[in-house]
């Protein structure tokens, strides 16, 4: 039995690559794709449920690979400011009055509601109180992966490094049997976490298979001064500690030389690319066309509402693609596919997720997302491909399922009162304003 078949104009599949299917319907059975078919090969067949889509283009839902999705209670709250002041003057403080499970299940649930919006169905997290970062995920019905996060000093969730480990690890065991959840260490950054801290991530990462998600060379001024404390550039210290590795995500890796370069290569490690955020805090220019041509896993993240303002991946993929032709010298640069593919199967596969997610293939769950090509921003269509990277927006998107699920509704939140979210949005912008 087919529990739902999706016509569309065009189908984008990730795999084969580059592959455009024109008139195309994805079947789903019990969550999962059961195959992806010419329409008129599948008019006859016994299906639950057929919606038309014929004027629009599927493709798999988009993966965040990092976000602080609380924070975006934040948004706007200390713009134009370079990084250290950002935090040390604005967001800490604003985080040691206000953080609290409720704080971050409302700001997440905000978060889910703008992201599934703009098309994105998995979200890579890193901020306190995960548990509760959860909880709004499942409500909005997203696929995350919760960060435990790892701080040496104490806050509101946590007291001390163990501390924040054990609360995070027994998070996991609670929910490990949610099939929309997935897990990440996520030891802060290296100037926020000490040697002794990043052993004990690595070992648990290793015993429990699971990546560990970190903020890592983000400044000129994160390496000077660990070249001070420890004697090398925080990359060489996590690979002496033995963190660089096929389960380590480097968020952000804008400073990199070619040993930086090589010892993530050879570690078989992941970055994630934050472009809005590292232009917007004046962080600088990530290599990707370099990192792509020495097989470096990238995937494409948002960061969070308070340092990018718009939790939106088709304005990071474009970006992307842009920043690397502009900073390699090369048109031919990051090509409009593979921007696609580091928004969707590069952070499917940093997370561990490729298997599951990222690609509309049989047996892969269906997390799928449909982007209006009938509208006159997208009139004439020579080539979808270029079209999803260049011109089209999150705006564009009509509908999203999860696992199957109706999400999204021609733009219509399923699960998620808008009206509700707006009141206690602007409940909290009035407490953290007194």
């Amino acid at each position: 039995m087919i529990d739902l078949a999706i016509d569309a104009g065009w189908v984008l599949p990730m795999r084969p690559a580059g592959t455009v299917l024109h008139d195309h319907t994805v079947l789903v059975s019990k969550g999962r794709i059961s195959a992806v078919r010419p329409t008129a090969e599948t008019l006859l067949l016994d299906v639950g449920e057929r919606i038309d889509r014929r004027g629009h283009l599927l493709m798999p839902g988009l993966v965040n690979l990092h976000t602080h999705a609380a924070m975006t209670l934040m948004r706007g709250l200390a713009d134009d400011l370079p990084l250290m002041r950002w935090l040390q003057e604005h967001i800490w403080p604003a985080e040691a009055a206000h953080v609290s499970p409720q704080f971050v299940a409302d700001g997440t649930l905000l978060a889910c509601a703008e992201m599934l919006r703009g098309g994105i169905t998995c979200f890579n997290d890193m901020y306190f109180f995960p548990e509760a970062t959860a909880q709004a995920a499942l409500t909005s019905g997203m696929r995350a992966s919760l960060g435990m996060i790892v701080l040496e000093f104490p806050t509101a969730y946590a007291a001390d490094p163990q501390d924040y480990l054990n609360k995070g690890m027994a998070m996991r065991d609670r929910l490990r049997g949610e099939p929309l959840l997935s897990f990440c260490f996520a030891p802060h950054a290296p100037y926020t976490v000490s040697d002794d801290t990043f052993v004990k991530v690595r070992t648990y990462a290793r015993q429990l298979e699971t990546p560990i998600h970190v903020h890592l060379h983000e400044t000129a001024q994160e390496i000077s001064d660990s070249e001070r404390d420890h004697g090398v550039r925080p990359i060489a210290r996590l690979d002496r500690l033995g963190l660089i590795g096929a389960d380590t995500i480097a968020v952000h890796a804008v400073h990199l030389n070619e040993h930086d370069i090589d010892t993530l290569t050879r570690g078989g490690a992941h970055v994630a690319h934050c472009p809005t955020s590292n232009l917007k805090l004046a962080s600088g220019f990530a290599p990707i066309a370099r990192l792509r041509e020495a097989h470096v896993n990238v995937g494409i993240g948002t960061d969070s509402a308070a340092s990018n303002n718009r939790l939106d991946l088709f304005a990071e993929l474009r970006l992307a693609a842009l920043l690397a032709k502009g900073v390699s010298g090369s048109a031919e640069a990051v090509p409009a596919f593979e921007a696609l593919e580091m928004a969707t199967l590069g952070g499917a596969r940093a997370i561990g997720l490729d298997s599951a997610i990222g690609s509309l293939e049989p047996g892969k769950w269906a997390d799928i997302i449909a982007v209006d090509f009938s509208v006159p921003e997208l009139q004439p269509c020579h080539d979808p491909v270029s079209h999803l990277a260049y011109a089209a927006g999150r705006e564009q998107v009509s509908d999203v399922w999860v696992a199957g699920e109706r999400r999204l509704d021609q733009r219509r939140l399923v699960r998620v009162d808008s009206d509700e979210l707006t009141a206690r949005a602007a409940d909290w912008r009035e407490r953290i304003a007194r």
